[in-house]
């Protein structure tokens, strides 16, 4: 029985700032130590990260690993680790595992499918237009990270939803605050989203908020309905803003060598993005229920594991096939095709509307940061000009 490597000194949950042409240095140092690696978790102790993609597919589908925070290391600060409450005591998508998992994702799965996610195409299209027209028109040059990557999902979401679009500020300043240190944001933020969503719910609801009420199992409290529609706004925009950046940048910097509005170009445009810049990094954590053995390695009870799905999707060796940007087995993302949708929707809407739309400053000289924790890299900032 081996000891997985224990890495002292690389730290995958440090804040950075790196060039985007710059790589991630730690993703290919957890990859080249092994395929299941220690670290030292934010949260404190050991975290074991998975870095081969057979084994990660086999630990995304292996039942001993749950992803209730209730089997975190005993006294794991919650904030620290960026947990969510217990399945016991916030019943999602996020934190149930097993049969109670799977009549959760029975309510929404239809919701999303491809098919109803098709034909929001035309709407999401307008949706786009709309907001990037109304910003070239106040300006010749434009930051479309200081808005647009956070207004363009959420105005989706809530769209989609039934929430009345008058709320989209309302929802993008929580969650900004979300993300924020302060003692009660993150609460604070939760019970506003949580709160405006219900507004979708009214008796004369038209959007799937309205059907999802109507699917959920009918054990679902009020509380509970609202947190699931909260973890869908929340995780749709924080998803969906950090991908967009990348995307559009590398779109506007490729323009010279690509047809105005070829889908097969588009779609692999996205797939690339998707696949190299993954929004999340790293899964959320899981936490093993019993003592386990994973490529030789005895984990103990309650162990943290992560998989990395950044290092796997770059690892050159990795055979052809689907990557992990958006997981695999049980708890693959229930957004995954609403996320492309508006992905390739935005290029292609850059790429008709705005057919002289350029960067303000060289590729190169576009900066992309990483807060910490699990959390993806953004791009500090996007100026174009959407006029050429």
């Amino acid at each position: 029985m081996l000891n997985a490597p224990y890495l002292e000194g690389i730290d995958p949950f440090a804040a950075a700032v790196r060039s985007i042409t710059e790589p991630d240095p730690v993703h290919a140092a957890l990859r080249a130590a092994g395929p299941i690696v220690q670290v030292d978790a934010p949260a404190g102790g050991r975290a074991w990260i998975v870095t081969d993609n057979a084994l990660a597919r086999e630990v995304l589908l292996d039942l001993r690993i749950s992803k209730d925070p209730a089997f975190a290391p005993p006294g794991w600060d919650r904030h620290t680790a960026g947990l969510e409450q217990t399945a016991a005591e916030q019943p999602s998508l996020t934190t149930l595992d097993g049969p109670e998992h799977a009549e959760l994702r029975r309510a929404h799965a239809p919701l999303l499918n491809p098919q109803r996610i098709r034909g929001r195409s035309d709407r999401i299209h307008a949706i786009a237009r709309k907001l990037l027209t109304e910003l070239a028109a106040d300006r010749s040059e434009i930051d479309l990270m200081a808005d647009f990557t956070t207004r363009y999902p959420l105005t989706v979401l809530l769209d989609l939803l039934g929430i009345p679009l008058e709320h989209v500020d309302q929802a993008a300043d929580a969650c900004r605050r979300m993300l924020s240190d302060q003692p009660g944001a993150q609460s604070g933020a939760i019970a506003e989203l949580s709160e405006l969503a219900a507004s979708g719910l009214g008796d004369n609801g038209r959007g799937l908020a309205a059907e999802l009420r109507d699917r959920v199992p009918e054990h679902t409290t009020q509380e509970q309905l609202q947190y699931h529609l909260f973890a869908l706004i929340f995780a749709g925009q924080l998803t969906a803003d950090a991908a967009l950046g990348t995307l559009m940048a590398h779109a506007l910097a490729d323009r010279p060598h690509q047809p105005l509005a070829d889908q097969g170009s588009i779609d692999e445009l996205v797939r690339e993005t998707l696949g190299q810049h993954p929004p999340t990094p790293f899964t959320l954590w899981r936490f093993t229920t019993t003592g386990i053995e994973l490529a030789g390695t005895r984990l103990p009870s309650r162990a943290p594991v992560l998989v990395d799905i950044q290092g796997i999707n770059t690892d050159p060796a990795r055979s052809p096939g689907p990557d992990l940007a958006f997981g695999a087995g049980p708890h693959f993302c229930i957004g995954a095709q609403l996320a492309q949708l508006e992905l390739r929707v935005v290029t292609a809407v850059l790429r008709t509307d705005f057919p002289k739309a350029r960067l303000a400053i060289p590729f190169a000289e576009l900066q992309q940061a990483t807060s910490g924790g699990l959390q993806g890299s953004r791009l500090t900032a996007l100026p174009v000009m959407l006029h050429g």
